[in-house]
């Protein structure tokens, strides 16, 4: 890829064009292509950019909150906060513009698992944000933002997707079925120190969803993501 085609996504895409371009492509270049490109050596990778970003959008979404829920106590709207920002929410956004097909990557890491490639758009999300905010300044990056994040704020609420996973379902299948979920461990695998769970949620007798992670805890709520997921599929 060439500047010309970094700055054709900058506008058609971002909706913005960048008085310093290597901004971009700095916010777009993983650490594993600095790793492995000879052509590119001195190349910065995104991290620095990612960590400024990842402040930026705390702020914005904080002051977008807190000025339009007044009524809402702080812990909502913390609650609020971490639905919009966490790592899946800024991943899809990342994803809807294109990012993946833009982005600076080694070979390996352009055939990442799912759970890799969205935790690589999520950080690429946050330093476009940091890009924005240091060639356009805060509004710039409010702007991005705002398009792009806060707009999903009524889809989070409506689908309540900002509870917390456990919490949500439990709620749900009360007032669906009146039952309790209940979470056993279908397998585990990995020595002992690196263990990975893999956890299924039953509802009564039923399988709704399974998921695995580093802790039993970890992997009872991406189970219940899961299940979450059956049952907005039963809704709609």
């Amino acid at each position: 890829m060439n500047q010309k085609d970094f700055s054709g996504f900058a506008s058609d895409h971002l909706d913005y064009s960048f008085r310093d371009p290597a901004l971009l492509v700095t916010a777009l270049t993983h650490r594993s292509w600095v790793n492995e490109s000879r052509r590119d050596r001195g190349i910065e990778h995104n991290e620095r950019l990612e960590f400024l970003g990842d402040a930026v959008l705390e702020l914005i979404t904080t002051e977008y909150l807190y000025g339009n829920y007044p009524q809402q106590p702080e812990g909502v709207l913390t609650n609020w906060r971490s639905a919009l920002v966490r790592t899946e929410s800024i991943g899809d956004a990342a994803d809807k513009l294109g990012t993946f097909k833009m982005m600076r990557l080694s070979r390996g890491e352009k055939n990442a698992a799912p759970r890799a490639k969205q935790q690589m758009l999520a950080n690429a999300y946050e330093a476009i944000v940091g890009a924005l905010y240091l060639d356009g300044g805060y509004d710039a990056a409010k702007q991005f933002i705002t398009r792009t994040v806060l707009t999903t704020l009524d889809e989070i609420l409506r689908t309540g997707s900002w509870q917390d996973a456990k919490s949500h379902l439990q709620e749900l299948t009360q007032a669906k079925e009146g039952q309790t979920p209940t979470y056993k461990v279908m397998d585990e695998h990995g020595p002992d120190h690196d263990k990975t769970f893999e956890v299924g949620v039953y509802i009564g007798q039923n399988l709704r969803g399974s998921g695995d992670g580093p802790s039993k805890q970890l992997a009872q709520q991406s189970a219940a993501e899961e299940a979450l997921k059956y049952y907005q599929q039963d809704d709609s």
